[in-house]
This record gives C-alpha cells, structure tokens and sequence, in this order.
C-alpha cells in the first residue's frame, strides 16, 4: 500500500492546533487499525489517537513536546516495515511546499506601514518578512496583510497564515453596520448559543463543544475585539451591546449558555428580549462586582499589558482553578498551557473596554431577575474566589434551580468539565 500519512488532527470548533505528547508504538512496531498511534495534547485536555490504516510506524516527523498546527504531518504508516520508503520525499510530497521568502531585515521605522518586496513593518519597529506566496493571495483575496499575524520563523507571514486570516474573516456574522462577530457554528439540531467569560475566547467550552456538537446546533459567539470579532474603538463595550450583539446572530430561539461575563450578557439578552432564549444556563454568574473582582479585573488588565501570555495565565491559575486541579502537576502545566493560548487572543485594549462594561452594568439588573420567567439554572464552583455569591442569582428568578460542583474554581468549564458537559446536556435534551 501506499504510505499513510499521520497528521494533527482537528478535534474540536475551536482546536487549531496540539502537541505531541507520546507514540506509544516505537518505530517499526505494528499498527492495527483503530489502534492508538499517537497521543496529543490539545489546550485543554489529552487524547488518543487512532491509525486509520493497519501496517507499519515507519517515520516519525514530530517528537514529543513539539506543538504543531492543525493538518501538520506527523508520522507515516507502511504495509512492511522493509518496503521501499523516502521520508523526506514523502514530507515533501504531503506538505505543501512555500515559496522562497524575502529575510527579515531591521528597520530604524517605529511605526507599522506597509514596504515593497515582501517586508512588513511591526509595531515594535522590526522588519517582518512576507513570503512572496501570501503576498499573491493577499492581493488575490483582498486582505489587508497589516491585519495578519505571521507564525514563519521569525514571525515570517506565510502563505498559510493568510488562508486562516481568510477563512477566519468567513466565520463572521455582521450583528450592526460595519461590526462583525466570529461565530463557530456546528452539528445539528435545536441551537445553543456559547458565551464566554471575561478575557477568554470560546475555546473555554472547548471540552464541552464535543458533546454539545453530537447533540446541537452550537453557536460558540466571540465577543467584541476577542480572536477574530471586529474591535471598534470604543471606551466601552456594554453588556446590554453584548447582548444586543448575540440577538443578531440569533436565527431562532436558543438555548443560552452563558460563563461569567458571558452569564451576565445572557441574562441581559434575556430580559430584553425573551422571545429569543428557550433556556438559560448560567455559570458562575454574578450581579454586583465585589471589590475583590474589581481588583481582580484591574489586575488582570495590568498583567496582560506587560507580561507574555505564560505569564498572565501563571497569574490567573490560583484565581481561576481549584486546589484539585493546582495540585496535579500534570494537569496544572496542561491547563497553563491552554489558557495562555486562550489569553493571547485577547487584547490589552479589550479587556479594558469590557471591564468598563462589567463595571457599568454592575448593580443594574437584580431588581429585574423576577421578570425572568424562562427555563433557569444556575451552575456554581465550591472554591469559587470570584463570584462566591451566585445562588443569589437563582434565587432571584422564578423557575430557576442550582448546582454546586464542589473542588473547583471560577473557571468550572475547565475545572469541572466532565460535570460541566453532563449538566448541560441533561436538562438541555429535555427541553
């Protein structure tokens, strides 16, 4: 047979790309399809990997620890470990091969604008290099290489970096002129919508996507100025925008599932306009900050502006995870790495308007919770430094129920996310 290419797969709405954690099988050992080959690491969790033909391990082209894009090439499989097998010509002929590129050069300019032959200009003044083959479909797809970040050696702008800022741009949904929202949308059936809290993206649900996904049509919304949503320059970004934003997208009534911040914004789409929630589920939600958030969100906004995103995440773990989770070494470095991707696509100046926004509806909105007469229930972490104070939310509206999941932290989609997934999909199927 001919050689089977192994390749980092994409396991979820949000994965773009994992790293290399084992290969369980040594090189030459026997596969059996359906077998695991490989194990990776995606920003969240482990998983294994199944060989998808029977035969040989014969070249692995990525070793452990190595954190790889989505469609890289990994290892090939052979029918017999002795057939005639070129790795190299078989790397060659699996990867696309990307045209010479111009070398980055350094520039005394400090400012970004564009130049000629393939250079761009960074903010911090360093010449960043275009390769000649993203610089044709740029221009050929009309996209502003200004906007596009390079991930070549050297922050080098590939021909690959611009067809995912494409692809990227195709996921938005316009919610008012001239704003657009990036909406993964998968599976089928009855929809539930994704909102994530303050500073992350929707890959916080990337555990629950899964699930959801086999049972649901999941629109996982990024708000304004988070990964690739338009960011206007505005001081703020409201809640009830936020919501306004999400009613937008809406395409029919949905079940809205709603984390921190995000809480909060189904809970102000909700009360303005109820015809277009068939549920709520609320995850650690809040209705007044505390000082202690307000601090928080400060802190937070202050590290991001001058730390990298391993930093920041070091910052956030003992205000976001329980105990369990920062005990076990193994699953702290996991949970660290993930959340530093996740951070990275927030921007200093978003975290700074939404703050404003949580800040401004703080307070506004308890003596309305009665008004709610959908479908509630409200899900709360035992360790929970953040929000401690959330079943005063399901006490507030009619018809609500609540659950506590002991041992873990404000971020209970990650903390908890087996909990998590079976708490949403059970009462969810039933309505």
């Amino acid at each position: 047979m001919a050689a089977i290419a192994v390749r980092m797969p994409r396991l979820g709405m949000t994965m773009e790309e994992g790293t290399v954690v084992e290969w369980p099988i040594p090189i030459g050992g026997h596969v059996e399809k359906g077998q695991t080959v490989l194990v990776i690491e995606t920003e969240k969790a482990e998983n294994e990997i199944e060989a998808t033909a029977s035969g040989t391990l014969r070249h692995i082209y990525s070793e452990p620890g190595e954190t790889l894009p989505c469609g890289a090439l990994l290892a090939a499989i052979t029918e017999e470990f002795d057939e005639s097998f070129d790795g190299d010509a078989f790397a060659a002929a699996s990867r696309p091969p990307e045209s010479a590129v111009v070398e980055a050069a350094p520039s005394p300019s400090p400012n970004p604008s564009p130049s000629p032959h393939g250079i761009r200009l960074g903010s911090s003044g360093e010449r960043q290099a275009v390769a000649p083959a993203a610089r044709a479909l740029a221009k050929k797809l009309g996209v502003d290489l200004e906007t596009v970040s390079g991930t070549g050696p050297n922050g080098r702008i590939t021909k690959q970096d611009v067809e995912g800022y494409a692809s990227a741009r195709e996921k938005l949904t316009a919610v008012e002129a001239g704003i657009a929202l990036e909406v993964l949308r998968q599976g089928v059936g009855d929809p539930v919508v994704l909102l994530p809290g303050f500073g992350t993206d929707v890959s916080s649900y990337a555990l629950q996507m899964p699930s959801l996904v086999s049972n649901f049509e999941v629109f996982a919304i990024n708000p304004r100025g988070v990964g690739a949503s338009d960011a206007p320059d505005l001081e703020v970004y409201p809640i009830a925008r936020a919501a306004e934003d999400v009613a937008a997208v809406l395409e029919a009534p949905a079940h809205v599932v709603g984390s921190s911040l995000g809480a909060a914004v189904a809970i102000e789409l909700a009360l303005a306009h109820p015809d277009r929630v068939r549920s709520l589920s609320l995850i650690t939600p809040f209705l007044e900050l505390s000082p202690r958030l307000i601090s928080f969100l400060d802190a937070w906004t202050r590290v991001a502006a001058e730390a990298s995103p391993a930093t920041v995440a070091a910052f956030l773990a003992p205000w976001l995870f329980g105990e369990r989770l920062l005990a076990d070494e193994k699953a702290r470095v996991r949970t660290l790495r993930g959340l530093a991707q996740s951070v990275k696509r927030v921007p200093v100046a978003t975290l700074e308007r939404a703050a404003a926004g949580l800040v401004g509806w703080s307070g506004t909105r308890g003596a309305e919770l009665r008004e709610i007469m959908l479908p509630t229930r409200v899900l709360l972490a035992g360790e929970d430094l953040l929000t401690p104070r959330g079943k005063t939310v399901s006490s507030a509206i009619p018809h609500s129920t609540c659950k506590t999941i002991p041992g873990c932290g404000h971020a209970l989609t990650i903390d908890g996310a087996s909990d998590v997934t079976r708490w949403l999909l059970s009462p969810l199927s039933d309505r």
